[in-house]
């Protein structure tokens, strides 16, 4: 029983889980609207005589929006609320939902892209802000994992979607779909609260502190409150512009945000991911249909994996999973590579690349985002994140640009893409050398400690 004023520890425990479910599913949506354009594409081209060139553009048009999104959702973020800022994502995913399924032209079918992209964006930036600000230091990360992990079960709930729908060709359907989750994103953002460390950026301490009793009981609201009011006071006269980003032992905190979400993209398993039925039949799979079904294996692998490391991360910590994930892969793709160059069998392909993706889940899949939330002040939280949530889409999308030219030219001159692979584990290497030297440990920390040790280093 807890004591007067405080609620039992299941209500507790029910309450954050609930604000965590509704906030990740954000990302769900995120991994829908991503994914599915990788089976809609195959009725695309045949229902609007789609070019070599237009095909592409209306694969990566959302990455346009993805760009877009996280340099507004700062400013929504610390303007709105985190909550509001998730219903306007919500919302975008909803028109986009309607709008693609609904285009009569390609033209309308980009623009409503762009938009769910825009959508991706502010997700991308605010639901693991929100999660962090909200969630109890000592679950925190399990919880903002959870998001990486609802990512994960968009994509392959748009996977199974499309092979629902595949055989009628009703790839309008495919899109109509994301309908039914952002209405329920929407409803969901009713029954949950603000962050309490905006409200009492906004000088809301009243309902900041019903907030955090309902989460954490009255006696840690309290010290919660003293002690997020305290780095409020701290910072005073600091007006969380772009510039103080900039400021010595914020910079570092940044470099490290911005450095993770290039090195989540450039190590190669997002790539792996996406052109995964390419690099199947490849190595010997193919028939397109065996391809896409080791691609659904893929998935489904992606998703237990996540799932480990949400009951890893807080008790592992994040740097050592970061060390282990980023070896892992690049032992990985250069045994990939060995493969390639002596054209072993394509099941040998699915086991490292299973192997390459079961690392990454656990460490470069889900913590760059955790860490980009854990790191900076509440003043400038917003706006670090969507810096760091820009280098991911930049990264992704250069990553992706780059992929297919370079497998054909190493093809053209080696005979083999197994060069491709080595390329990516060099970047794994530097990926861990910077995890080892760079990334701080923040398991356990609350998010003003955390916030402090910058302030630490900029006085050294």
């Amino acid at each position: 029983m807890g004591t007067a004023g405080e609620n039992p520890e299941s209500k507790k425990r029910f309450y954050v889980y609930l604000i965590s479910a509704v906030a990740s599913v954000g990302g769900f949506l995120m991994g829908y609207h991503l994914v599915i354009i990788g089976a809609a594409i195959i009725f695309l081209k045949k229902a609007f005589d789609l070019s070599p060139v237009a095909v592409g553009f209306a694969v990566s048009s959302v990455a346009i929006g993805c760009i877009v999104g996280p340099a507004i959702a700062g400013s929504l973020g610390d303007r709105l609320g985190r909550r509001w800022t998730l219903a306007v994502a919500g919302l975008l995913f909803g028109v986009a939902a309607v709008g693609s399924a609904y285009a009569g032209s390609l033209v309308q079918f980009n623009v409503c892209r762009i938009l769910g992209g825009i959508g991706v964006g502010i997700a991308s930036v605010t639901s693991p802000m929100y999660l962090a600000e909200v969630a109890p230091a000592r679950i925190r990360g399990r919880l903002v994992t959870f998001f990486q992990f609802a990512v994960v079960m968009g994509g392959l709930s748009s996977i199974v979607v499309s092979y629902w729908l595949s055989p009628s060709g009703n790839w309008r359907g495919m899109f109509a779909a994301q309908l039914v989750p952002s209405l329920l994103f929407l409803i969901g953002l009713l029954l949950v609260p603000e962050s309490p460390r905006w409200l009492i950026e906004k000088n809301q301490p009243q309902e900041a502190m019903r907030v955090l009793t309902k989460i954490n009981g009255r006696r840690d609201a309290q010290e919660a409150i003293d002690e997020i009011s305290l780095s409020i006071a701290a910072a005073a006269g600091e007006t969380g512009r772009f510039s103080e980003l900039f400021r010595p032992g914020i910079r570092t905190a940044l470099f490290i945000a911005v450095a993770l979400g290039v090195l989540q993209q450039w190590t190669g398993a997002g790539t792996l991911f996406l052109y995964a039925p390419v690099i199947l039949q490849k190595a010997g799979f193919h028939s397109a249909q065996d391809a896409l079904m080791q691609t659904i294996f893929l998935n489904v692998w992606n998703l237990i994996c996540t799932l480990l490391a949400l009951w890893l991360v807080d008790r592992a910590g994040r740097r050592p999973l970061l060390l282990i994930g980023t070896a892992g892969m690049a032992v990985g793709f250069v045994v990939m590579g060995m493969v390639f160059k002596f054209g072993l069998s394509g099941g040998y392909v699915l086991l490292i690349m299973l192997a390459c993706v079961g690392t990454y889940a656990i460490s470069l899949g889900p913590l760059p985002w955790l860490i980009m939330s854990e790191i900076f002040p509440t003043r400038l939280r917003g706006k670090a994140m969507a810096l760091g949530s820009i280098s991911v889409w930049l990264a992704l999308f250069v990553a992706n640009q780059a992929f297919p030219p370079v497998v054909a030219n190493l093809e053209r001159k080696f005979g083999t893409p197994a060069g491709a692979f080595w390329i990516f584990a060099g970047v794994c290497c530097l990926a861990f050398v910077f995890s080892w030297r760079m990334v701080p440990e923040t398991k356990g920390k609350s998010l003003e400690e955390i916030s402090r040790s910058w302030s630490v280093e900029r006085e050294k």
